[in-house]
């Protein structure tokens, strides 16, 4: 009797295709997706037609804060550590002596406080060097944006017993125009460098 050649069974993949769409559809509904946060800023409204010409902001009312590629902190003319921005900033936007080497203060009558000096005419210019790193730039927005909110929740706490973060929108847009965020990000600059 004479062999015959045996076929070898063919294994069924018509439904592989379906398990692979079936797994890759699993892995993209459970696998979590890391989404990039930003820095919460709103940008300034546009000029309005009569005001074209553009004031200049007396010398008193900028905090100069900058950045160099070594990562240091320089706030005004000092050399300053991290730590130490954030009431540095304070002390600057509050200007709580009305002092004349601060930011000068205007009388306005704020619903729901009344009557008191505010300081909308401040800006804290914040400039970084090209080379300085990432981390270091979001530890001083972080220590700028700090001040601003504890301002804020001291003056919510004197006026209204509560934590800023507790007011209703009225209450919390009446101390965000005593205490408005001003931070000016010029555009990065590499030192050293001719222009």
């Amino acid at each position: 009797m004479a062999k015959g050649k045996r076929k070898v069974p063919e294994i069924n993949s018509s439904s592989t295709a379906d398990i692979a769409f079936l797994l890759l559809i699993f892995f993209l509904v459970t696998t979590s997706m890391d989404t990039d946060q930003g820095l919460a800023r709103l940008l300034p409204p546009p000029p309005e037609e009569e005001n074209k010409e553009t004031s200049k902001i007396k010398e008193r009312n900028i905090l100069q804060v900058y950045l160099n590629k070594d990562d240091a902190l320089m706030c005004g003319s000092d050399y300053i550590e991290i730590g130490e921005l954030k009431d540095r900033a304070k002390e600057f936007i509050a200007n709580k002596n009305n002092e004349a080497h601060m930011p000068e203060k205007t009388p306005k009558n704020v619903e729901f406080i009344g009557a008191t000096l505010i300081n909308d005419k401040h800006v804290i210019s914040l400039q970084n060097d090209r080379g300085s790193s990432y981390q270091a730039y979001i530890n001083v927005q972080n220590e700028l944006v700090a001040a601003y909110n504890e301002l804020r929740d001291e003056l919510a706490k004197e006026k209204f017993a509560k934590p800023y973060a507790m007011l209703d929108d009225a209450h919390q847009k009446a101390i965000r125009e005593v205490y408005p965020m001003r931070i000016s990000e010029a555009e990065p600059k590499k030192y050293g460098e001719k222009k």
